[in-house]
């Protein structure tokens, strides 16, 4: 009796793992297809916006010297660079409030 239960259940695991792979297959190769393009999007969106960054360094520049123009764009990035982090950062916050009252009231 043991013997017969120590064989039956590995081959049964193997005769269900293989139907379940062979069915996931598929959606596992698009998944990979869609990431693929996601971060080629991604890498694109990327150079477009440095791309922006040298023309409006460009349009400064042609009021002002192109290194105060650089500078000043930089600056103007970097501004809101920090007021999306400190958004950011109090999204993050309002949440772990959040959790915490759902925590009170589940307790």
């Amino acid at each position: 009796m043991q013997d017969s239960v120590s064989v039956s259940v590995p081959y049964g695991s193997r005769r269900i793992a293989e139907p379940v792979r062979t069915e996931t297959q598929p959606a596992r190769a698009a998944m990979d297809r869609k990431r693929n393009r996601v971060g080629t999007a991604g890498v694109l969106g990327l150079f477009a916006a440095q791309v922006l960054m040298a023309t409006c360094i460009a349009a400064v520049a042609l009021f002002l010297p192109v290194g105060v123009a650089a500078l000043t764009i930089t600056g103007v990035l970097a501004a809101a660079a920090a007021a999306a982090g400190l958004a950011g950062r109090q999204q993050v916050a309002d949440l772990a409030d959040l959790a915490e009252l759902h925590d009170r009231a589940h307790r």
